[in-house]
């Protein structure tokens, strides 16, 4: 009897009618009507599919292939009947078949999460674990990049990541001995950057670009600290730690009144990260400097810090910087990940109390406070800070020109600034703190 073509409609019909019985029917009943199906719509890549997955599922893998290759025929451009027909060749121990039709399903589908796990598991049964790395890496970068990931593919992720995981670790191990005669060679250099290019290679470390608010100054290298040899004014900061601190302390015990939120925003501004902390004295400042302007009464109560101040090359700009202050951080308080507004300043932490548990991360760096020990870096790259105490921490914190600048371009963005504050007129976000 010759079969009469169908509609696609009809085909989706049967093929789900063959998922039914195949869950609901003896085997031989379901078998006597996949069969009545098969006869009805012979060259249907659906019903052929249908059928398939019915005879794998019963252990039949020779018939389930002949199915999935007469799909496939009928629809080669079908990544899922590809998969379908390397499952079944998998499964009769057909390697060099399945290595084919993974390759035809990745064809159409590079991102294909589920082949390329299958790609993965075929390499390494064949002794080929470094092969299989870059198909397992593939398939958790697509599904990381939004590609579906499927419940059954849940096991096989996880073995994925492992083998991931594993490779890193020994291709790292490998290549410490590869370089280890020419870190010893120049050990008196500088090898911090190339151990952040490893680590990135390794992916170890992940790669975070300036992303100020409002003001970005292409061009400038990114640095998420500083190199401290190109401030040798850190010294003389770093020597007045101990008047510094004091004069922090003794604010905080006669003028408490003196420390304001940092987050203080009015009705109506979004505050996204900031919304836990606005009006909030767990993070609060005692500033110094303020939008290029000095407290006098603050200052006259630190004099030791207006004088370490006066003596640094701080940013300025009238109305916008510098900004200096003493910064408290409250116990059990976390600053979230944020980015500062423009790229063209650096900031300055000189660390004056600092309990046991507080940390600092700008970009992929996490570094702990030490007293007396300052540090410059590119606000405009995501950081966060941590107090995990139960003590204050308190830093002083002001702004410098981006090191990077010459004269020229720190004069043209200062009269930048200026001309975009007339514009707009009084408050101008221009050069704000956040």
């Amino acid at each position: 009897m010759n079969a009469i073509p169908i509609s696609e409609t009809e085909a989706r019909a049967l093929a789900d009618a063959i998922e039914q019985v195949s869950r609901g029917q003896p085997p031989d009943t379901a078998l006597k009507l996949i069969e009545m199906a098969l006869a009805r719509a012979p060259q249907q890549p659906l019903v052929l599919n249908a059928a398939g997955g019915y005879m794998y599922r019963s252990g039949n893998t020779r018939r389930a292939r002949e199915l999935f290759e007469k799909a496939v025929a009928a629809d080669g451009h079908s990544k899922v009947l590809h998969l379908n027909l390397a499952n079944a060749c998998r499964a009769l121990g057909d390697q060099k078949s399945e290595a084919q039709a993974l390759e035809n399903a990745l064809a159409i589908d590079p991102r294909y999460v589920l082949a390329l796990l299958r790609k993965g598991e075929l390499l390494e049964s064949l002794g080929d674990g470094k092969q299989a790395f870059f198909f397992y890496e593939a398939a958790l970068d697509s599904v990381a990049s939004g590609a579906p990931a499927p419940q059954q593919a849940a096991a096989a992720l996880t073995r994925a990541r492992q083998v991931v995981l594993d490779n890193r670790e020994q291709l790292e191990s490998f290549l410490e001995q590869q370089v280890a005669a020419v870190r010893s060679r120049h050990a008196g250099a500088d090898q911090l950057r190339f151990d952040a290019c490893r680590d990135v290679y390794l992916r170890k470390r992940r790669v975070y670009h300036s992303q100020p608010k409002q003001l970005l100054f292409p061009y400038l290298s990114e640095s998420e600290f500083f190199r401290r040899e190109d401030f040798p004014w850190l010294d003389r900061l770093e020597a007045a730690t101990e008047e510094i601190a004091a004069e922090a302390l003794a604010a905080l015990a006669a003028d408490r009144a003196g420390f304001k939120p940092y987050v203080d925003s009015p009705p109506g501004t979004p505050l996204d990260e900031w919304a836990s902390l606005n009006h909030s004295l767990r993070w609060s400042v005692y500033p110094l400097w303020h939008d290029g302007a000095h407290i006098p009464d603050h200052l006259q109560k630190c004099p030791r810090t207006a004088a370490v101040l006066a003596g640094l090359p701080l940013c300025d700009i009238p109305h916008y910087a510098p900004g200096a202050f003493f910064s408290v951080l409250a116990p059990r308080t976390r600053l979230p990940p944020h980015t500062g507004t423009t790229n063209t300043r650096s900031i300055v932490h000189l660390p004056l109390v600092i309990p046991e548990g507080c940390r600092f991360r700008v970009g992929a760096h996490t570094r702990t406070w030490k007293k007396g020990e300052a540090w410059v870096f590119d606000d405009s790259i995501e950081h966060e800070a941590w107090n995990d105490s139960d003590e204050i921490r308190i830093i002083l914190i002001f702004d410098i020109w981006n090191p990077l600048l010459s004269v020229a371009e720190r004069d043209l963005v200062r009269a930048l600034t200026l001309g975009i504050g007339r514009y707009y007129g009084a408050g101008a976000p221009v050069l704000g703190s956040r």
